[in-house]
């Protein structure tokens, strides 16, 4: 088991496969799916983290975030390298596309009961645990980092219904942080004007779960096709939303 994991990092520094992956035109258009769904799901979660370190002075915000961004970089290194073995059970399988499944379903659920009112995110108060085990600084830290963890396991899961290639799966995982921390608000903003949208990035996810599902039967879903059904989603979605903009104009 330990040969297996220490081989799958080894590939991280083939070059050959590093050379072949970014000449892959379908391999750009995994890595870019990746990306945007990473935006689109991610997106609150960065003002969350925004929220989380608001306590602190100005010029150690910017500080606590970016050591957020240096362990959410380790942490999806880690994840990644093991999950390539690890997602070759067909066990954890199963267990992924139905976690995803849930994730979808849920989404659905909840939209349909019309749950629209949002908790208020407030910031860590300094009498919190880590604070007073660590410090103002380092307790945010902290707190940042297990929060960058469990926003990463959705997007790793995904991340692994969409790929299984190395390189595919840490460029959009590392690209992917990177967006979520530095762009947030061009999504928000994107979620804002085209609400369907989020709903779009849930059916990729009931997507992916299905795709996951399929391959514990050894029924793959072909790159090109998964990536037609991306288009068609997205292609979809900003026909409705078009068409809802013109109804209520027309009203």
């Amino acid at each position: 088991m330990l040969n297996h994991i220490l081989d799958t990092y080894a590939q991280f520094f083939d070059w050959e496969m590093w050379g072949k992956i970014l000449t892959d035109p379908v391999s750009w258009g995994l890595i870019g799916t990746l990306i945007i769904l990473e935006g689109l799901l991610s997106a609150d979660n960065a003002l969350v983290l925004a929220v989380m370190v608001r306590h602190l002075p100005k010029n150690k915000r910017k500080k606590a975030l970016f050591y957020g961004l240096l362990g959410a970089y380790a942490f999806r290194f880690v994840a990644i390298g093991l999950g390539i073995f690890l997602i070759k059970l067909w066990w954890i399988k199963v267990l992924g596309a139905a976690y995803l499944a849930w994730l979808s379903i849920k989404y659905f659920l909840d939209k349909r009961k019309g749950d629209s009112e949002e908790d208020e995110v407030k910031g860590m108060s300094k009498e919190s645990l880590l604070i007073r085990m660590f410090g103002t600084l380092w307790g945010t830290v902290v707190a940042v980092e297990l929060m960058d963890i469990a926003f990463s396991v959705d997007s790793v899961l995904a991340a692994f219904g969409v790929s299984n290639k190395v390189w595919v799966l840490l460029l959009g995982g590392m690209i992917g942080v990177l967006m979520m921390r530095g762009v947030a608000g061009v999504f928000l903003n994107l979620i804002d004007r085209i609400p369907e949208l989020e709903t779009a990035a849930y059916v990729l996810i009931a997507i992916i779960s299905i795709k996951m599902f399929l391959s514990v039967f050894h029924i793959e879903i072909s790159s090109t096709i998964f990536f037609l059904l991306i288009v068609i989603t997205f292609g979809l979605t900003f026909i409705l939303h078009f068409r809802k903009s013109k109804n209520l104009k027309e009203q």
